[in-house]
């Protein structure tokens, strides 16, 4: 069983982080917030290193969690893969990533820019992982899984803290992959922002995290089609499911139609070129209007890291 996400780690989590990943910026626009009829406020985790949330728990994580010398195995889709290299090889740890081998080429150039290995397996992020587990049980390597390590969620964790403590909020919404991002982020709003509701979201491309939430059960499916890669989640982890429902109020789901409508809308208003994983929250909001109508909404603009074809296409729109 993991380690539950835990606030007291949450509140020292910083100390152990690159500054660089820390106090990014909450954006908001007024324009946007009459599209939306809500008002926005859009924490942009893309301006740093490696483009995303992501450095902040991978640094947590190598800080306490690697003995000296340790190599690490992991499977990525491409942002959480960054992050591990560049927290574990800087210091001193050798890092090899899974990807699919449909991954973002842009992502996989990042991770081994960053001095990872990495190896291209399966036609899914899933597919990827698995391949990913076996060759660290049978090389003797630790096998870091995204989503499993309390570190990771704890230190996304931390943008909640930022969060609450530089905004007031009634709603926040998150994107659901893995789960790290939720559990860090609903950990620290339920002890901060006790009042605000917290609303998980993943892609209808890629249903298996709500289907398993809203079960109380693992259900996973046999496919996972959606523009969003970084929350392209076929198999949920069992052994967090309990958590994660906790960590949340609901669970919605949204098509890329959406999705490609919210990275439009961020990009015009707010001059953010974010990949769809990151645009999930806004489409949430496009999707449901009612719902957010007149309430200060906070999301999460995780990751800023396009494919050419989706870049180009953003720019075209």
């Amino acid at each position: 069983m993991p380690t539950l996400t835990r606030l007291d780690r949450i509140l020292a989590a910083s100390r152990h982080i690159d500054p660089v990943f820390l106090d990014s910026p909450a954006l908001t626009s007024n324009a946007l917030d009459a599209a939306l009829r809500c008002q926005l406020i859009a924490k942009d985790e893309t301006a740093n290193p490696i483009g995303s949330f992501k450095g902040r728990g991978t640094e947590l994580f190598a800080a306490l969690a690697l003995q000296p010398g340790e190599s690490v195995v992991c499977a990525s889709a491409g942002n959480f893969g960054q992050g591990l290299a560049r927290a574990a090889i800087r210091r001193g740890h050798a890092c090899t990533v899974f990807a699919a081998e449909t991954a973002n080429p842009v992502k996989v150039a990042a991770m081994r820019k960053l001095g990872a290995e990495v190896r291209l397996a399966g036609s899914d992020f899933d597919a990827a992982k698995d391949a990913a587990r076996c060759h660290a049980a049978a090389s003797g390597l630790r096998f870091v899984e995204d989503g499993l390590e309390a570190e990771l969620a704890e230190g996304a964790g931390t943008l909640a803290l930022e969060l609450a403590g530089s905004a007031a909020f009634d709603v926040i919404v998150v994107q659901l992959g893995n789960g790290a991002l939720l559990a860090g982020v609903g950990t620290a709003i339920r002890h901060v922002a006790p009042h605000a509701e917290i609303i998980a979201v993943v892609a209808a491309g890629a249903p298996a995290m709500k289907l398993s939430i809203d079960a109380g059960r693992v259900i996973g499916t046999d496919h996972a089609d959606t523009i969003a890669d970084g929350i392209a989640v076929r198999v949920p982890i069992a052994a967090t499911l309990a958590h994660l429902r906790a960590c949340c109020d609901d669970a919605v789901a949204v098509s890329d139609a959406r999705i490609f409508e919210a990275m439009r809308l961020i990009h015009h208003h707010l001059g953010v070129a974010v990949e769809p994983s990151g645009a999930v929250g806004v489409a949430a909001m496009l999707d449901d209007p009612e719902r957010f109508a007149g309430r200060r909404v906070a999301t999460i603009l995780c990751g800023g890291n396009l494919s050419p074809a989706m870049r180009e296409r953003l720019m075209a729109a």
